[in-house]
């Protein structure tokens, strides 16, 4: 017995949380996969680093010494894909790039510290964003 789904027009806001350092662990570069994979669906998404996670999208990372990949330049490709969908009428994709204030000022960090442009929120203002989220994935 086959299945049959008809997604056509569906759309859901993903939302990701990364509250891991970028490197040490898998979290961070399992969320960014993700990522990646919804924008091929054309979904709705909300990038939101919290906590440690803020260090994934700071500027100046050099990986040498931890003798792993920097994927900090991929968080420039999210960007332009963000900036592509907003400007592209033909594209129904709403994305976020969300620093949460209180995480990033507890860590001496400044919006000039992000290789990408974000949107600072506060912790009740990114509440409100997780409530309006239909999935919420984290890592």
């Amino acid at each position: 017995m086959a299945f049959e789904f008809d997604t056509e027009g569906v759309k859901k806001t993903f939302t990701f949380l990364n509250r891991k350092a970028p490197y040490g662990t898998i979290y961070a570069l399992e969320v960014l996969e993700t990522v990646l994979i919804t924008a091929a669906f054309e979904q709705h998404a909300n990038i939101v680093f919290i906590d440690d996670g803020v260090y994934q999208i700071k500027k100046g990372q050099d990986t040498k010494a931890v003798n792993m990949k920097n994927f900090l330049p991929t968080y420039g490709i999210i960007e332009m894909e963000k900036d592509d969908a907003d400007e592209d009428e033909d594209i129904d994709m709403v994305w976020r790039i969300i620093v949460e204030k209180e995480s990033m000022e507890a860590r001496g960090l400044t919006e000039d510290d992000f290789k990408v442009g974000v949107e600072v929120l506060s912790s009740a203002e990114l509440a409100e964003v997780l409530d309006q989220s239909d999935v919420v994935i984290g890592g």
